[in-house]
């Protein structure tokens, strides 16, 4: 009888990842007129997007698939729930993967498989130390979800890292059989400072992912080589990078994963999260742990 969930995985093995997802990237980002309105039309219908959400609900008001997917929506659709001083928010609309420890640097991905924090990271233990025992939170975004990428609390950027990898798709189904998924795939790392301690926010590329991109720096992916690359930025005057809670940090051209990660005793995550938990930008991810 045939495996048909080994069939899936091996195709995704076999499968021209990078080339593909460039292949759509061009499309994404053409104006085709009535081609790009059709599949707009038709990828409304097809996930179930809820488009009286959007900030232009008419489909007819984006030109390109790309406008579309990256759509706004209406403000007074995402309040900034998590508000309070010591509270942290969601910073994406999406689900959550898992969420929990990181042990002795090693963060969970599904049953049977865990990655390096280091290697998700970059590869430079510098980067990773301060998370090495923290928490962590994997969230995934469905194609039907809102695709900008938001703070979870107060930051100023510190650093950004470009790492080349493989282009897999990061669904739940993929997360149980593909080992080392997340420490695998081509991402963006953005590591903050905060009053109350330093974070990352991992931006994960996947299967026909156009592009990653950021508000102080625009698209970083598609990839600029097989070298990884980072980014050092001041930690104040008129050219640091501070953002607010809630403010906008990027957004994923076609969905994909954001891992979050802390150190020790620095959020104590909502009670009521656990893996499949549906997350709402701006809505409460955890207090500070005091």
């Amino acid at each position: 009888m045939v495996n048909w969930d080994s069939v899936k995985i091996q195709a995704q093995h076999w499968t021209p990842k990078h080339a593909l997802s460039r292949l759509v990237g061009r499309f994404a980002a053409a104006k085709a007129g009535w081609f790009t309105q059709l599949f707009i039309r038709w990828f409304i219908r097809q996930y179930k997007i809820n488009m009286s959400e959007a900030l232009h609900e008419d489909p007819r008001a984006y030109k390109t698939f790309n406008e579309f997917f990256t759509r706004q929506l209406k403000p007074e659709l995402r309040p900034l729930k998590a508000a309070a001083e010591h509270e942290f928010a969601h910073p994406v609309d999406g689900a959550i993967s898992q969420l929990g420890d990181i042990e002795d640097g090693r963060i969970f991905q599904a049953k049977g498989h865990d990655y390096s924090l280091t290697e998700l990271l970059g590869g430079d233990p510098r980067d990773s130390h301060p998370f090495k025992s923290g928490d962590f939170a994997t969230i995934y975004l469905a194609p039907k979800d809102y695709h900008r990428i938001h703070m979870p609390c107060d930051g100023v950027l510190r650093k950004m890292i470009y790492v080349p990898g493989d282009l897999y798709s990061v669904n739940p189904f993929t997360a149980a059989n593909v080992p080392n998924l997340f420490a695998r795939n081509e991402r963006v790392v953005c590591i903050f400072d905060s009053e109350h301690g330093p974070f990352a926010m991992v931006l994960v590329g996947a299967t026909i992912v156009a592009s990653i991109g950021t508000v102080w720096s625009g698209t970083v992916t598609p990839p600029r080589g097989p070298s990884v690359h980072s980014w050092n930025y001041p930690s104040s005057g008129e050219q640091a990078i501070v953002l607010k809670k809630g403010e906008e940090m990027g957004h994923f051209k076609l969905g994909s994963t954001v891992i979050l990660t802390f150190p020790d005793d620095m959020i104590d995550f909502a009670d009521e999260l656990e893996p499949g938990s549906v997350t709402r930008m701006g809505e409460l991810l955890g207090t500070l742990d005091d």
